[in-house]
C-alpha cells in the first residue's frame, strides 16, 4: 500500500509469528548492482494514487488508482493514461492476468483493509482490456493489494495490513484464509508456481515466500528490521532468474534480492514508489524492461534493471 495509507491509518497488524525455514541475516546498506545505478526516467502518468502495475502482451501499461477506483491504460511510454473501468466499492488494488488474456483487478484495497481479515469485504473483478467490460471474479477477501495467477488458474491474494493471504481455486471457490503472514504485501510466483513471493511491509518487514504446497511454513529471504530506514519492502516482482526485485517505497530505491539477506541496488525512482512489474511484448513497455510506480501517480523506468528475457507474468 501507498504512503498516505501508511501516514493516517493505524497499523493494526498482529506480531509477526510466522516460522521461517531460512534464517536470513539483517542486512545493511547496499551497493550498486553490477551494471546498475542509472538514473530512472519517467516514461507516464496517472491521476491518482497507484496501487497497481501491469503490461499486456501488446505492450500496454495497466495501472490502478487507490483513490478513484479507476483503472487506466496507458499504450505506449509517453502516451496519456485512459480510464477504461472502476472497481464497484472502491480501494482498487493489484493487477493480474488471467490465462485468456482479462486483466484481473482487486478491489477494497482501501481503510477497509484494516479490519479486512474480519470483514473480508474486498474481491476481485475481471476486465476485458480492450472494451472496458466488467465481470465479477470473487468476493469474501481480505484484500487483494498484491496478486497473481498461477498456471492451473488458481489466484493469491495479499493483504498488507493484515494476515491473511487467500486463495481462489480455478473453480472459483475462496479461500480467505489460505495462509497467514502478518502484512504480506504485493505477490508473485516463481517461474514453477512453487512459492509465493511477498513483500513484509509493517510487521517485521522484510521479504519472504510461501511454499504453495505447504503455506504454512514461509521463508524469509530479507529482514530489513533495524537495517535499512530508507523505507518498507512493497510490490514486488521476479526477474528471469526468480531473484525478487523490490521497492522500498519511502527512498523509491529498487533493490534485487540474490541471495538470502544480501540485496543490491538497481537503481532509484521517486520518494513513494509502490509497484514494480517488467514489461511484456516487442513495443511500448516492451519485455525486459523494468517499470516502476509511485503514489504520485508517476511511472519511471528503471534502467538498471534491464532483463532481456523478464516480463510480466502472463
Amino acid at each position: 500500500m501507498q504512503a498516505l495509507r501508511r501516514i493516517v491509518l493505524p497499523i493494526t497488524a498482529a506480531a509477526f509469528v510466522a516460522a521461517t525455514a531460512i534464517g536470513a541475516p539483517n542486512v545493511h546498506a547496499a551497493a550498486d548492482c553490477p551494471g546498475a545505478g542509472q538514473s530512472a526516467v519517467q516514461v507516464g502518468a496517472v491521476s491518482g494514487a497507484v496501487e497497481g502495475l501491469t503490461v499486456d502482451a501488446r505492450g500496454r501499461a495497466y495501472a490502478t488508482d487507490l483513490v478513484s477506483g479507476h483503472i487506466v491504460r496507458i499504450d505506449a511510454p509517453g502516451a496519456p493514461a485512459v480510464v477504461i473501468a472502476t472497481v464497484p466499492s472502491g480501494g482498487a488494488g493489484a493487477l493480474a492476468w488471467t490465462r485468456d488474456g482479462k486483466l484481473l483487478v482487486g478491489y477494497g484495497a482501501d481503510a477497509r483493509v484494516v479490519i479486512g481479515d474480519l470483514a473480508r469485504t474486498a474481491g476481485i473483478i475481471e476486465v476485458d482490456p480492450d472494451t472496458g467490460a466488467v465481470t465479477p471474479f470473487a468476493s469474501g477477501l481480505s484484500a487483494a493489494n498484491g496478486m497473481d495467477v498461477a498456471a492451473d488458474g488458481t489466484v493469491y491474494a495479499t493483504n498488507d495490513f493484515g494476515n491473511l493471504v487467500g486463495r481462489v481455486s480455478p473453480n472459483g471457490a475462496v479461500q480467505a484464509d489460505w495462509a497467514s503472514l502478518p502484512s504480506a504485501n504485493g505477490a508473485v510466483l516463481d517461474a514453477d508456481d512453487e512459492y509465493l513471493y511477498v513483500s513484509r511491509t509493517f510487521v517485521n518487514p522484510g521479504v519472504s515466500r510461501i511454499p504453495t504446497a505447504n503455506p504454512g511454513a514461509p521463508q524469509s529471504l530479507l529482514d530489513l528490521s533495524g537495517a535499512d530506514t530508507l523505507g518498507t519492502p512493497d510490490g514486488l516482482t521476479l526477474d528471469s532468474q526468480n531473484r525478487p526485485v523490490v521497492p522500498f517505497n519511502l527512498s523509491g530505491r529498487v533493490v534485487r534480492i540474490d541471495s538470502p539477506g544480501q540485496y543490491c541496488v538497481l537503481g532509484t525512482a521517486a520518494p513513494s514508489t509502490s509497484v514494480l512489474t517488467y514489461g511484456r511484448g516487442t513495443t511500448g513497455f516492451s519485455a525486459g524492461r523494468l517499470f516502476a510506480a509511485t503514489f504520485t501517480g508517476a511511472i519511471y523506468e528503471i534502467p538498471g534493471g534491464f532483463d532481456s528475457t523478464a516480463r510480466t507474468a502472463p
